[in-house]
């Protein structure tokens, strides 16, 4: 691998062992990815939490540095962690230390939290705690050059923004946020970020629903190809497209996809393909999204809910103004809960507009800095999940064993507040 003299520099020890092990670990990594150099970055999203009850002990045992140097350094030598060289955002955690007793916490899990945050804040990384820091003040520019984890994140900024990154995981993140350098590979190249898959959208996508269904049977086709979509009618706002790409990249492996004249990089679907035919052409119409519907309904049998969840990815604040419309001046059912998830930023915001306490005052709950499907929490005695995200209907079953009904905003508040599933696709 070609370096620079700074990197050079790195390597050799000159900013201290944690920055030389990072840039060891980003050597090994590109090398294996057969990466002929590294290339800046200014921008990282990355995890520096104890997300396990491992992790946990692990910390409370040797301390954050030690916690950093073999998680995120792939190091078990543990070494002083340096302030961060580049812009770093922590994404989503394992818990809201806010509604820790919903959540099945305990006081001494809350401490080890707020602990492990004031380190994170001490080595320069910025609290947002969320899936979606673009929401919330991370917003790269079209070209930049990025190291974020994440796969909802990383599938909308690469297309929508029109950024650069790859899916990156701990170790690779960690280490760029000390050395500001990523490996120079997949989407960071031009001719990789070309659409390889033609989709002739027949149906009238325009609802949230019928964007999720688009996405997720798109990602199942295409795998970890880069599609470009043909057909589309209607301009999606920022929470439709959000969940089209969270469910492309959930059922396949999407990380860039092209809309022409919308997303950031094609103004027609030659330009998207750069000139070339498509290696495989398909259609999303009435029978594919009736297919994605039943994949994504595959298993649920009980009609009665327990627990509805909202907000996968994290709710905007416009979300959550609609949820809101819908539960005003009603209860949610003794029997279910409602738990509504958002970056801890928008939640403060709901908190000025009053929407929190119209969540509240039906007996809903307004979470903030994780998810069941990460977090692995769910109300106790849980089996039957509603939601209206196509991610959280993708993982939920597999990861908790639980039955997961997938539906539209309104099936999903009106299964709140009666206790039972109706929806149905219309």
């Amino acid at each position: 691998m070609r370096l620079t003299d700074e990197e050079k520099r790195m390597l050799d020890g000159s900013d201290g062992p944690a920055v030389q092990k990072a840039m060891d670990l980003l050597i090994r990594y590109g090398e294996a990815l057969g990466a002929e150099k590294l290339v800046e970055t200014s921008n990282v999203s990355t995890t520096v939490v104890a997300s396990s009850g491992y992790m946990r002990d692990y910390a409370a045992k040797y301390g954050f540095d030690a916690l950093f140097s073999e998680f995120n350094l792939d190091s078990q030598e543990a070494v002083e962690i340096p302030m961060v060289k580049t812009h770093s955002c922590q994404l989503i955690t394992g818990f809201d230390a806010q509604h820790w007793e919903q959540m099945g916490g305990t006081p001494d899990r809350v401490k080890s939290i707020k602990e492990h945050e004031e380190y994170n804040a001490s080595i320069g990384i910025q609290l947002m705690s969320t899936c979606t820091p673009y929401q919330v003040g991370n917003i790269p520019v079209k070209g930049e050059h990025c190291a974020w984890m994440e796969s909802s994140a990383v599938v909308y900024i690469n297309s929508v923004l029109g950024a650069r990154t790859n899916c990156e995981g701990r170790e690779s993140t960690g280490a760029a946020m000390l050395t500001g350098r990523i490996p120079y590979w997949g989407y960071h190249v031009d001719e990789n970020r070309l659409a390889t898959d033609l989709v002739e959208v027949e149906w009238d996508v325009e609802s949230m629903l019928d964007w999720g269904l688009l996405g997720y049977y798109v990602g199942e086709v295409v795998g970890d190809r880069v599609p470009v979509l043909s057909g589309v009618r209607h301009v999606p706002n920022s929470y439709r497209i959000k969940h089209f790409g969270a469910s492309a990249a959930s059922s396949g492996g999407v990380e860039l996809y092209h809309i022409p004249k919308i997303t950031a990089e094609a103004q027609s679907v030659e330009e998207a393909l750069g000139g070339k035919k498509p290696q495989f052409s398909f259609k999303f119409g009435q029978e594919e999204r009736q297919r994605a519907y039943n994949r994504l309904n595959i298993s649920a049998k009980d009609t009665k809910v327990d627990f509805i969840m909202l907000g996968c990815p994290h709710a905007s604040i416009e979300q959550i103004w609609e949820i809101c419309k819908l539960l005003k001046g009603k209860r949610v059912h003794s029997g279910t809960q409602l738990w509504i998830f958002t970056p801890r930023a928008i939640r403060e915001l709901a908190d000025r507009n009053g929407y929190t306490q119209i969540i509240t005052d039906a007996g809903g709950f307004l979470m903030s800095d994780t998810c069941p499907a990460l977090g692995q929490v769910l109300p106790p005695g849980t089996k039957v999940v509603a939601t209206d995200s196509a991610k959280q209907a993708h993982y939920l079953p597999a990861i908790m064993g639980i039955q997961c009904w997938f539906g539209s905003l309104e099936d999903c508040v009106r299964a709140a507040i009666t206790g039972n599933w109706g929806g149905e696709l219309r």
